[in-house]
């Protein structure tokens, strides 16, 4: 009994320290998988640039659409003697026009 005993420990050693070695593996490359992991979240590729610019303007475009329709109204009342719409038109149309100053132009068509 003694033997099968004795035989039985190394088998149960070596299978130890493989996960022992394993584990020293895991620990020993962690941080560097950490930073890698850090400098990606820390990123931004161009595709996520590329989008988060196309939703920043197609925001800008509907506020801009939005402020349209409200001036329309607002310079209605104001025609109409509304001294509260007109001062609210003017608002509205200076917000209008930085959002326009922001907004990318259309470049001029190259000549052949």
């Amino acid at each position: 009994m003694r033997l099968k005993s004795f035989c039985l420990f190394p088998s149960i050693a070596m299978a130890l320290s493989g996960c022992a070695v394993g584990t020293v593996v895991d620990v020993a490359t962690a941080p560097v998988r950490g930073v890698a992991q850090v400098a990606d979240w820390a990123t931004t590729s161009q595709d996520e640039a590329d989008r988060n610019r196309g939703r920043e303007l197609r925001e800008r475009e509907e506020r801009l659409g939005e402020l349209s329709e409200d001036y329309e109204r607002k310079s209605e009342d104001c025609l109409e003697g509304n001294d509260r719409a007109c001062r609210d038109a003017v608002a509205m149309r200076r917000e209008m026009d930085e959002l326009i100053a922001s907004l990318p132009q259309d470049l001029p068509e190259q000549r052949d």
